[in-house]
């Protein structure tokens, strides 16, 4: 028991050590440095609480934290029934099926920084042959652009879910005379739970940490109306010179993202127990 209890530690080990040279000490030296003025250049000097009280002053950063959760809300809602709507419609097998599967999913395999070029050069008003401008249209311009590198890649997830539900399940439903809406209400969401779940917390991850998207196509503007909270660290840190700073916000929002997460899994674990 104890050699089998050895060699499954020895297995664990380089994950482990993976996991704590790239997630926990540069966890454990962001804290540090969100307690000093570490300036880029310069010697750090401990200043605890002030990154974290200076926080509440800085009204760009408010104004970015409710431009953030407006567009994660936005970019949830539609890239979930998008990414749903694409599983559900290819879900069964029948001929052509599988190149629809194929090309929805192909956009993920360009480079997200890739296609934010693209949708620059596309929506440019110089060469573009869709040009935009102005404040909704640089956030639809966005928004475009995560629904179509994003969709399909959700789309596999769900799809995967779907094909995991018995069809045995379906055919009772439809002996008793259930219709459409009644299975997928009451037999295709109840079961998709699990992989709901984890669709909607990479969705709203990635949107509280939403960058590229709004530094290649916008730069924030027009005004700072597309700015994202991410790009105020960026700022905070490689603009101002404040890493301190910039780790501050940094733990305030890796906070946030643990408290939503943890939310929606306590949720999940509710409705199935």
């Amino acid at each position: 028991m104890r050699r089998r209890a050895i060699s499954g530690a020895l297995y664990v080990t380089p994950a482990a050590v993976l996991v704590g040279l790239f997630f926990v000490v540069p966890l454990l030296l962001v804290g540090w440095m969100s307690l000093h003025r570490w300036p880029l250049l310069g010697k750090p000097r401990f200043s605890a609480p002030a990154n974290y009280t200076a926080i509440g002053g800085n009204a760009l950063l408010s104004d970015a934290a409710w431009f953030t959760l407006k567009y994660t809300v936005l970019i949830t809602v539609l890239l979930f029934a998008l990414a749903f709507g694409l599983a559900l419609l290819v879900q069964n097998r029948r001929p052509g099926v599988g190149f629809f599967r194929t090309a929805f999913f192909l956009p993920m395999a360009v480079g997200f920084a890739s296609a934010s070029l693209l949708f620059l050069g596309l929506l440019s008003e110089e060469i573009g042959p869709v040009p935009l401008s102005g404040d909704s249209p640089a956030l639809g311009s966005a928004v475009l652009l995560v629904l179509w590198r994003f969709a399909g890649f959700n789309m596999l997830i769900l799809l995967t879910g779907l094909q995991a539900i018995p069809l045995d399940v379906y055919e009772a439903a439809r002996i008793d005379g259930a219709t459409r809406w009644q299975m997928f209400s009451r037999i295709t969401v109840p079961l998709m739970r699990p992989t709901i779940a984890l669709v909607l917390t990479m969705m709203i991850t990635g949107s509280l940490l939403a960058f590229d998207q709004f530094w290649i196509l916008t730069r924030g503007g027009p005004d700072n109306s597309t700015t994202s909270l991410v790009m105020v660290i960026y700022r905070e840190a490689f603009v101002r010179l404040d890493l301190g700073s910039a780790a501050g916000i940094s733990v305030v929002l890796l906070a946030g993202l643990a408290v939503v997460s943890s939310l929606q899994f306590a949720v999940l674990r509710r409705r199935t127990a």
